[in-house]
């Protein structure tokens, strides 16, 4: 057994190869995502400072986006400031627990992410489809417990996943063509059978990303037919717009979740695999504060108290 480390795998860390190995263009990398993280990090805890102070926006629907703004802060977390720390670096290295803790959290994040994008589309058809009954199906309770379950659902996935990843055995070779730690690029270098790692991201596939898709179609559907019966076109233009930010962030999010894991395997897609993890972890989250508060008066209306100290 020389020659082996107690998880039963020979390598000890990984090689992360990055973006690019150009010393000109990893400086510009640099100073794109720092700005991209610093944007994101402001963006989103600006959002989060007008949600609490505006009284307008203590409804569910914003209490819900809070949590998505604090979910983008950590995604971006998980990622980027690794992503640097290698992009200024020549050592390229992950230890193997930094690499699985970074799995772990990137799916509890992304997954949590999932369940609450559902959880809004759920309270949108609420307002607009059952308004009579929104507050008392919408209480405080309810949405306390809708957060919390969509956490619990998310962390139990993620250890299930980080757990059965630990199980394989790696013994070389250990570079990962990718900027972070993710499953379909670890898989690729186990030297044990990775058949019930599969199986369990197919589960987790259905259960996370196409399950909570169907919801917020059925969902919008119901909200598309009730809004088309509003008699003024005024009703039916704020009815619209409350939603078409929250679908623009659905269509972004689930758009490049599903790229992400529709290929597993293929050793070639990996190049595609980074741009499309740069638009999962970097210019999603950096997005959503945007989308949001561009469409939005009463959170334009408390951003600028915020920022400008009134």
């Amino acid at each position: 057994e020389s020659g082996f480390s107690r998880n039963g795998s020979v390598v000890t860390e990984f090689v992360l190869l990055g973006l690019t190995e150009t010393p000109a263009l990893q400086l510009i990398l640099f100073a794109i995502f720092l700005l991209a993280y610093v944007a994101t990090v402001g963006g989103n805890f600006s959002i989060l400072a007008a949600i609490l102070v505006e009284p307008k926006l203590h409804t569910p629907m914003y209490f819900f986006l809070g949590n998505l703004s604090l979910l983008d802060v950590g995604c971006i977390t998980v990622t980027v400031p690794a992503m640097l720390r290698h992009l200024t670096s020549k050592d390229r290295s992950i230890p193997y627990r930094s690499c699985l803790s970074q799995l772990f959290f990137f799916h509890l994040l992304a997954g949590v992410d999932c369940f609450l994008l559902t959880v809004m589309a759920y309270d949108r058809y609420l307002a607009i489809c059952q308004p009579l009954t929104y507050s008392t199906r919408m209480s405080w309770g309810i949405q306390q417990a809708m957060v919390g379950m969509s956490c619990v659902f998310s962390f139990s996935n993620a250890l299930t996943q980080t757990i059965a990843l630990s199980a394989l055995k790696f013994c070389g070779p250990n570079v990962i063509n990718h900027f972070y730690c993710d499953l379909p690029q670890l898989f690729q270098l186990s030297c044990s059978s990775i058949h019930l790692n599969e199986k369990l991201l197919f589960v987790a596939a259905a259960f996370m990303g196409v399950a909570p898709l169907v919801l917020i179609t059925v969902s919008y559907a119901h909200v598309v037919a009730a809004v088309l019966q509003i008699r003024s076109a005024e009703g039916r233009k704020k009815a619209f717009s409350t939603c078409s930010s929250h679908l623009t962030v659905v269509g972004i999010f689930y758009g490049t979740g599903v790229f992400s894991y529709m290929r597993l395997g293929s050793v070639e897609a990996s190049d595609k695999a980074k741009g499309v993890g740069i638009l999962n972890t970097v210019i999603s989250p950096m997005l959503n504060p945007l989308i949001y508060s561009l469409r939005n008066p009463d959170v334009q209306g408390a951003l600028q108290r915020v920022l400008m100290g009134r």
